[in-house]
This record gives structure tokens, C-alpha cells and sequence, in this order.
């Protein structure tokens, strides 16, 4: 029986799903290895928890899916999916520990999400001005 950890992040409007399992150390986002994945900015950001988890990763496979949101939310989201993945996947009190004190928000999510426009204004505060002289 082969060992797999599935996993799920969210950030925004993204919504990121992974699988862990045994391999060779191929980390794929929507298919594509972590080492195309463009912008350069996303990219460091999903390999965080990559570098701070150091040896573990070269016998885990990760495969996650990302829908939903923009560039940097799909990043955050699928960073949280590795992180909370290889803390499931060791039991290592010591990682989360890591994690946790590196960025908080590589295991719990952040639970802001954009307000909603409403009507008179053109955003969600931002009203049209009026003046009575």
C-alpha cells in the first residue's frame, strides 16, 4: 500500500488541490514542473516551504491543481497545499513549528476576501461626491 497525503489551499479566490506520494522529487503545478512556473516572484513563493522542509522533499512526489483568482493568489494557495501536505506527510511537530514561524499563513489561511461594489459609487467605499452650493 503506497503512502498519499491529498491536501487543499485556498487564498482569495484560488482554490489549490494536491496529492503527495512517493517518488523522485518532482514538485508539478497544473501539470508543469515548479521550475517554469512564471513569475519569478510566485515561483519563490511556492518553493518556501520546499527550501525550509530541506531533504524531505527529494522522495515525495507533489502534483497540485490550481483554479480560480489571479497569479499571486494561485501561488499562495498552492504553497499552502505543499506545506500542510509535508507536515501531514512527516507528522513532524518540529516542521509545522518551522512553518508556522517562518509565515503563518503557510498552514492556516488568510481569511480575507474583497468586498463586494455596491451600487453609487464606482468600488466598495467609494461613493460620488455631492455638493449642495
Amino acid at each position: 500500500m503506497k503512502k498519499v497525503v491529498h491536501t487543499s489551499g485556498k487564498r482569495k479566490t484560488a482554490i489549490a488541490r494536491g496529492t503527495l506520494h512517493e517518488g523522485k522529487g518532482r514538485i508539478r503545478i497544473n501539470k508543469s514542473p515548479v521550475e517554469l512556473y512564471d513569475p519569478e516572484l510566485a515561483r519563490q513563493k511556492i518553493s518556501e516551504p520546499l527550501t525550509l522542509a530541506g531533504d524531505i522533499i527529494n522522495d515525495i512526489d507533489i502534483d497540485v491543481k490550481v483554479i480560480g483568482g489571479g497569479v499571486m493568489g494561485q501561488a499562495e494557495a498552492a504553497r499552502m497545499v505543499i506545506a500542510k501536505g509535508l507536515v501531514q506527510w512527516t507528522n513532524d511537530m518540529d516542521l509545522k513549528e518551522k512553518f508556522s514561524q517562518y509565515d503563518r499563513t503557510m498552514l492556516v489561511g488568510d481569511p480575507r476576501r474583497s468586498e463586494p461594489k455596491k451600487y453609487g459609487g464606482k468600488g466598495a467605499r467609494a461613493r460620488k461626491q455631492k455638493s449642495y452650493r
